[in-house]
């Protein structure tokens, strides 16, 4: 697990309660850890009848508060009024496990142990995953109480669908590691990034343009940077659309919206960018398409060498964006950045296109490098813009190209 910006140095305290769930939070600690964040584990009794506090020292390198009368260092705390300290320093309150036992505890303000004590007194989010067997999740109880919570402002990580270890199935599974450290950039992203309230739109991926059914025109642009992108955006606590063609994972809380042919994605792109503080157009979208599109497979001809293709242009959805924006300026985006990825002229090419279009910023990278591009995971890009020339960046890791894109963007908007 790579360092996160927005994690590190962040204070999060995990409660762990008791549910055979509580391996995962283990990974998840582990993985917080990883990332920067400095984590700082509090366990129920229960909890700690499925594994020990131990565990969780060895992957935080912290202590583990286990106790709420004990002043030591045998999970206990400093001082017996610690649990105030413990909550006021927390930038996030994470109880992942959550069982119903708990979550009715928190509903009612019940505070007999150093979680529910903590939970009541932290001045920061408080983010919950339920996680509990059979049918519990969907009683009318735990709904109860949940609904409660969440009209106080607690945040939910719903449960996912799946097998418990009764083997009954059914909502109630605790989300996996990648999802529930998404939950939490998702929600520190709101609190200190500096896109927070913004809308932004991403597209990403290389658009495709059928021939017939089954094949189809293409490029080699794997979207890694638009979901970059989109990831950095979200961490920078902007509502985030993810327009794309790519079948990667995709960032926690972004709205994803797929598309394949470059008609597709201006229709797209149209809809959503409407409005929009920010459309950051990473997509590779195709120039041509095919003048006829098959309505059944091509089949290779005994008395033919080869296949002629006739191409036309496909729409240009920048000149589109500018057009909107120009003819109404509260109808588009307020920012609009571009990239060129040109194997040739790049900086001429970047600098005609940021004209051409009408753009706020442009993203230029040299395609025909072996190190940057499509399908590497590094990235060397020179920013264009209007006003301030250009800035050529070092060789450095898609993440790090997003950033410090998102942080231009921020500043475009006055963020």
């Amino acid at each position: 697990m790579a360092a996160v910006t927005l994690l590190k140095g962040r204070r999060v305290v995990l409660g762990v309660t008791g549910s055979i769930a509580v391996y995962k939070s283990v990974d998840l600690a582990s993985k917080l850890t990883q990332a920067g964040a400095l984590v700082d584990v509090v366990m129920t009794e229960a909890a700690r009848q499925f594994i020990t506090p131990l565990t969780f020292q060895a992957v935080t390198g912290r202590p583990v508060y286990t106790d709420l009368w004990a002043a030591d260092s045998t999970g206990g705390l400093p001082t017996h009024i610690a649990h105030v300290g413990l909550g006021e320093g927390a930038d996030l309150l994470l109880i992942a496990p959550a069982t119903a036992h708990t979550l009715a505890k928190l509903a009612h303000g019940l505070a007999d142990d150093l979680l529910t004590v903590t939970a009541l007194a932290v001045r920061c989010p408080v983010l919950v995953a339920p996680a509990m067997d059979g049918g519990m999740y969907a009683h009318p109880a735990v709904q109860a109480n949940l609904k409660l919570l969440i009209e106080r402002g607690i945040e939910l990580i719903p449960p996912e669908h799946g097998r418990f270890a009764s083997g009954l199935e059914g909502v109630g599974r605790l989300p996996e590691t990648p999802a529930l450290m998404g939950a939490v950039r998702q929600v520190l992203g709101q609190r200190f990034g500096g896109l927070a309230g913004r809308r932004v739109v991403v597209t990403a991926g290389g658009t495709q343009e059928p021939l017939d059914p089954v094949r189809y025109i293409t490029n080699r642009s794997s979207g890694k940077q638009g979901y970059a992108i989109a990831q950095a955006a979200q961490d920078a606590g902007a509502h985030v659309t993810l327009i794309t063609t790519a079948a990667l994972s995709s960032p926690f809380g972004v709205e994803v919206v797929p598309v394949g042919s470059a008609d597709e994605m201006l229709r797209a792109v149209l809809t959503y960018s409407r409005g929009a503080d920010a459309l950051v157009m990473a997509a590779a979208v195709a120039d041509f398409r095919a003048k006829d599109v098959s309505q059944h497979k091509i089949k290779k001809k005994d008395d033919s060498d080869g296949l002629t293709l006739e191409l036309v242009r496909n729409p240009d959805i920048l000149a589109e964006v500018a057009r909107v924006r120009e003819a109404d300026p509260a109808a588009g985006p307020r920012v609009v950045v571009g990239f060129a990825a040109e194997s040739q002229d790049l900086l001429d090419n970047a600098q005609k296109k940021l004209e051409r279009k009408r753009l706020d910023l442009i993203v230029a990278n040299d395609i025909s490098a072996s190190d940057a591009g499509f399908a590497v995971e590094t990235n060397r890009v020179v920013l264009l813009s209007p006003d301030s020339g250009r800035e050529e960046l070092p060789l450095m890791g898609k993440s790090e190209v997003a950033e410090l894109l998102v942080n231009r963007l921020a500043g475009l908007l006055g963020g």
